[in-house]
């Protein structure tokens, strides 16, 4: 008995939805990383993105006006999206960013995608989510690739302009994640269509969690379709489908909405039972009958990659921005909170983390660019970018503290802090993303020979042990070269290299290097000696694709820092935290799965192959945590590079914390001579800080110039530190109690 056969017994078999979606998706700079030499050559000639005269002017001009529209916590205390916001947004073609220009969309890039959400996101989730969806995995981009000519020319006119509004429903109440499992159904038959009898399907199925539902005037739909009476040929179960359905067609159910979390984008459900459709509502076709799952994980790009890791990268520079102008003029026993080191250790993080989420953001925004659809890269953009932004958000309440969890219009961060669990749960939750997709697609789709190696195990062609002895053969030699080389690079640093021009930066591509090396034969050996059973081994799997992930986020900041800072010298420490942080956590990751890993003897042979005898890391100094900390409250080309998704609205709160940071930056000289005085002559009692520098003033110490300055500077510093207060009445908490039946909007009497 061959090898391939003995394999074939013990190898479970692969599902049909398993190996659409791991033949779905491109292969880009992540194989290099599996393969134990990631490609800094490639990755520093990846075009560089910029936007272009018409996205800019979007930016500039439609985008602008949204934001200036938008009141979030108005909205919040609504019931939905005003109607004028809804119409803007459909005028102003929000919804057709990805659209062809020759059916009227805008047909923006990647980087502009992400660009307009993550902007529009720091002002409102709901709104970012209302414009994310139509230009993330929906009807748009379905009918682009698959549509017939006669769809996209009947629908993404309309879609472009919002006179149809999509959304596109999977999820349902017994099937999240697991799209093979969807019980929705379409039954193969004949029934009536505009007077004719034709050929069709008899729809059946129940959603949930489905975006823009209850607005929505044209439904995606995927199902799985059976043809029991043989009208289709022989087979009687067709596969995963998805079809195109007017909301006004006969028996089609959307409006009740849900709730998500009080953010109020349109989000709910829709039915239908026994909904008769011709076959030309299917997209493509009857032609595409069974090829819905393909369809859509091949699409998965925009949703992954662009939408909702811009949610995580517009929280995280929101919070940044936020949190460091705070740190600076919120004072406590005379000094400014940033200059103590608990807050220092916090704020650090912050920013380098921030600095980590914009260069993943641009990076894989750039590869989307180049018309390619890495399903590896954008699921580690997807778990990654959302946890972040959702750590950088938690981070950044701990420091604001009270000023955090007062809900009202001068409180920055209660949007993002509502909305991310949203962006994590989103086309399956992050758990999913981690444990299965990264590494499991990443081994199959990244190994040179693994996934010909797999084909061909599960092949009934009479050939294929032949083929498969060749594959092995070369994945044999394959692995005994990866081991060889981590044992190199483990043991003789001299073999590491780097090819940065940047003195600051090659001790760190050296150590990426390193890391990439161990990676390969660990996968390898846990392949070898777990096979199948890797699959189950959910915590090892995991662990291998944070080690992947871990070097595409060190790759982005290397780049980023190469290629986007303007001035290096105010960017080292960002650049230093962030990469120092992302091999921390890699070297971690992979230290815990050979501690972990169940062979006693392979566990040996790792540690010996990887130089891994100890669980320890290099930390991130506190030197570096108080430089950073101090750099953030700098004014500085790099916290503009890192905060410029924050667009300042004159009058919110944005606005009045960035007046208060940049009013005592301009008065520091002023204040010194201030606290000088005081040490010298203080003033009694001291009532306060207006009261210590009028009397300053009286007694000729301070000139009228700068008394006015200081004034000014104290009364937008009592501003920004202030929190929103209410009066609470019964009227008022009767129209609280009727938004939660849905009967009335609240009102609010603010002091």
């Amino acid at each position: 008995m061959s090898i391939r056969t003995n394999l074939k017994k013990v190898l479970p078999p692969i599902s049909l939805t398993e190996q659409e979606a791991l033949d779905a998706g491109d292969v880009w700079i992540e194989s290099s990383i599996y393969r134990g030499k990631p490609d800094m050559q490639a990755l520093r000639a990846i075009p560089k993105a910029t936007l272009s005269a018409d996205e800019q002017a979007f930016l500039d001009g439609p985008v602008q006006q949204l934001l200036a529209m938008v009141d979030d916590y108005e909205l919040q205390n609504s019931k939905h999206l005003p109607q004028n916001v809804l119409d803007f947004l459909c005028v102003n073609k929000f919804f057709a960013l990805i659209i062809p220009k020759k059916f009227g969309g805008l047909e923006f890039s990647a980087y502009a995608n992400s660009t307009i959400v993550a902007t529009i996101a720091v002002k409102s989730s709901a709104v970012a989510v209302t414009v994310m969806v139509p230009n993330s995995l929906g009807p748009g981009e379905l009918l682009m690739h698959y549509g017939t000519t006669a769809q996209q020319e009947h629908w993404l006119p309309s879609l472009a302009v919002g006179k149809d509004i999509p959304c596109f429903a999977l999820t349902s109440p017994e099937a999240g994640s697991d799209a093979g499992a969807i019980p929705d159904t379409g039954i193969v038959t004949k029934g009536m269509h505009n007077g004719e009898e034709v050929l069709g399907l008899s729809l059946t199925w129940d959603k949930r969690y489905i975006t823009l539902a209850p607005i929505a005037t044209v439904l995606g739909l995927a199902f799985k379709v059976f043809d029991p009476d043989g009208l289709l040929g022989g087979r009687v179960e067709l596969g995963i489908t998805c079809a195109l359905i007017p909301k006004s067609h006969s028996g089609v159910e959307l409006g009740n909405r849900h709730d998500p979390m009080g953010i109020r984008f349109y989000n709910g459900t829709t039915r239908g039972n026994k909904v008769f459709i011709p076959m030309d509502f299917i997209i493509g076709g009857e032609k595409n009958i069974g090829r819905g799952w393909q369809m859509l994980v091949s699409c998965l790009g925009a949703g992954r990659g662009i939408s909702l890791p811009a949610m995580g990268v517009a929280s995280a520079q929101s919070a940044l921005k936020s949190t460091a102008e705070y740190s600076f003029v919120r004072e406590q026993f005379g000094v400014p909170i940033g200059r103590f080191e608990g807050i220092q250790e916090k704020l650090a993080d912050i920013a380098g983390k921030t600095f980590i989420l914009e260069s993943m953001r641009v990076l894989t925004t750039e590869g989307l660019g180049l018309g390619l659809k890495p399903s590896v890269v954008t699921a580690i953009a997807k778990y990654h970018m959302t946890e972040l932004g959702r750590d950088v958000t938690n981070t950044a309440m701990d420091i604001q503290a009270g000023k955090a969890i007062q809900r009202g219009p001068q409180n920055t961060l209660a949007n993002s802090y509502a909305a991310q669990p949203i962006a994590i749960t989103v086309e399956g939750a992050n758990i999913l993303t981690r444990s299965l997709m990264i590494f499991g697609q990443g081994a199959m789709r990244c190994h040179p020979h693994m996934k010909e190696m797999v084909d061909l195990i599960h092949s009934d062609d009479e050939s294929a042990d032949k083929a498969f002895n060749k594959v092995l053969g070369k994945t044999i030699s394959f692995s005994v070269k990866n081991s060889l080389r981590s044992f190199s690079k483990s043991y003789l640093t001299f073999t590491r290299g780097a090819q940065s021009a940047l003195p600051e930066v090659k001790p760190y591509e050296k150590r990426m290097n390193a890391l990439s090396a161990k990676l390969a034969p660990l996968a390898d050996l846990s392949l070898l000696v777990l096979g199948g059973d890797l699959k189950k081994a959910e915590m090892l799997s995991a662990r291998l694709g944070d080690v992947m992930s871990y070097l595409y986020a060190s790759m982005a900041v290397v780049r980023f820092y190469e290629q986007r800072v303007t001035n290096r010298v105010e960017a080292k420490p960002f650049f230093e935290y962030a990469i120092q942080w992302c091999l921390q956590q890699g070297e971690q990751a992979l230290n815990e799965f050979i501690s972990n890993f169940p062979n006693t003897a392979t566990r040996g042979l790792m540690r010996l192959l990887t130089n891994t005898y100890t669980r320890s890391v290099p930390a991130i100094s506190d030197e570096l945590k108080r430089q950073l900390s101090n750099a953030t409250m700098a004014q500085s080309s790099i916290m503009a590079d890192l905060t410029h998704l924050v667009q300042i609205i004159p009058g919110d709160a944005n606005h009045i914390n960035q007046e208060a940071f940049t009013a005592k930056h301009a008065v520091m000289p002023i204040l010194k001579v201030v606290q000088k005085a005081l040490r010298k002559t203080p003033v009694v009692p001291f009532v306060s800080f207006e009261n210590a520098v009028t009397k300053l003033h009286e007694n000729g110490e301070l000139s009228a110039d700068d008394f006015a300055r200081v004034i000014d500077y104290n009364n937008k510093r009592q501003l920004a530190v202030r929190v929103d207060e209410y009066t609470f009445d019964m009227e008022l908490l009767d129209a609280n109690q009727q938004l939660v039946k849905g009967e009335s909007q609240p009102h609010n009497n603010a002091a």
